[in-house]
C-alpha cells in the first residue's frame, strides 16, 4: 500500500489494478471519504485488504480513522476487532 499525499489516497495494486480509499486529513486524523476498486477487482476481496492495511498503517502510526464513505462504515462493522483506530 501507498500513501499518495497528492491525490489524498490510500492506494493498493493487485495484479496491475487499482484499488483506492480517499481521505481528509485533519493532523493524525483520516477521515475515509470513498473506497473504490477498479471494476475487474470487485468481489475479490481487495478492497478489505486495503482497509487491514490502512489500519495497520493507522496502528503503526498512532493515527485515527473516520469512516465516512458507505463501504468504510460497513467495513468497520463487519470488523469490530478492529474498532480500536476508529476515533
Amino acid at each position: 500500500m501507498i500513501d499518495n499525499t497528492e491525490l489524498h489516497r490510500f492506494e493498493l495494486m493487485e495484479n496491475g489494478l487499482t484499488v483506492f480509499a480517499e481521505y481528509r486529513r485533519h493532523d493524525d486524523r483520516y477521515v475515509l471519504t470513498h473506497v473504490e476498486a477498479d471494476q475487474a477487482l470487485k468481489g475479490t476481496g481487495a478492497a478489505g485488504r486495503l482497509m487491514q492495511q490502512i489500519i495497520a498503517h493507522a496502528r503503526e502510526n498512532n493515527l485515527t480513522l473516520v469512516p465516512r464513505c458507505g463501504y468504510a462504515v460497513a467495513w468497520f462493522k463487519r470488523h469490530p476487532e478492529d474498532g480500536d483506530v476508529v476515533g
